[in-house]
């Protein structure tokens, strides 16, 4: 009796170039991947609810608004897609603002086909990958539940990018470890964007202010800098 076959995973292809949309939906159907497509911001929303996608490539320079302005309308809506900024702008500040702004990766133009596809299945298999066994992960009074991904500090919930949910599940599964900036980078984006570390530095104090929020900001912080080498999940010395 044969095995069904898993259904294939859904891409949503936002650009308002329709070359780069046939190429890039070409090659990834060829790759066994359902595609939908969408041109204008506007579209790349009512597609994210109408198509459900696991994953969105989506163009910076929109006829309506930018991607990174997409980004930020899904917020927490749109349920953890994860999102691959594609655009020809390729300067410093537009690469920390489009991983800072929800993004999971961010492609350059002129891109090579395969390139951008390994990258979708390498964070398509990062973000796919499910709890062992339903752990509950704890420290402190900060917990997460990796079956449905709520995170709690002080019973307050915590709201997250999905970037900043691996970077605290990496930290959760390490407490009281110094990770060094090369490990984190590894587990969390799997390279290191260059070698450009205020990347890393800046989901660090995103995600530090989103956990001193959650209980008033008069809580102890409890992700330390390790001058030199990196950080530390850990409770304040006392």
């Amino acid at each position: 009796m044969a095995t069904p076959e898993a259904p294939a995973q859904r891409v949503l292809v936002v650009d308002d170039e329709p070359n780069i949309v046939d190429v890039v939906s070409m090659a990834l159907r060829f790759q066994g991947f359902e595609v939908a497509t969408a041109g204008t911001g506007e579209e790349a929303l009512a597609q994210v609810d109408a198509f459900r996608p696991q994953i969105m490539v989506l163009d910076v320079m929109l006829p309506d608004m930018t991607g990174f302005d997409v980004a930020d309308r899904l917020g927490a809506q749109r349920g953890h897609v994860p999102i691959v900024f594609l655009t020809a702008r390729d300067a410093t500040e537009d690469k920390l603002r489009g991983l800072t702004s929800g993004g999971d990766d961010y492609v350059t133009k002129p891109f090579s086909l395969e390139e951008l596809v390994a990258r979708i299945r390498v964070i398509l298999r990062r973000t796919g990958q499910q709890a062992d066994d339903g752990a509950v992960l704890q420290f402190e009074d900060l917990e997460m539940d990796e079956d449905t991904r709520e995170v709690t500090r002080g019973g307050a919930p915590v709201e997250l990018t999905d970037t900043e949910y691996r970077l605290l599940r990496f930290f959760l599964r390490n407490p009281r470890r110094v990770l060094t900036r090369a490990q984190i980078l590894d587990h969390v984006w799997d390279y290191d964007f260059g070698g450009d570390a205020r990347v890393l530095e800046t989901y660090v104090s995103y995600l530090r202010k989103k956990l001193d929020a959650a209980v008033g900001g008069d809580a102890p912080a409890l992700i330390h800098t390790a001058r030199g080498v990196g950080y530390a999940l850990r409770a304040p010395r006392r």
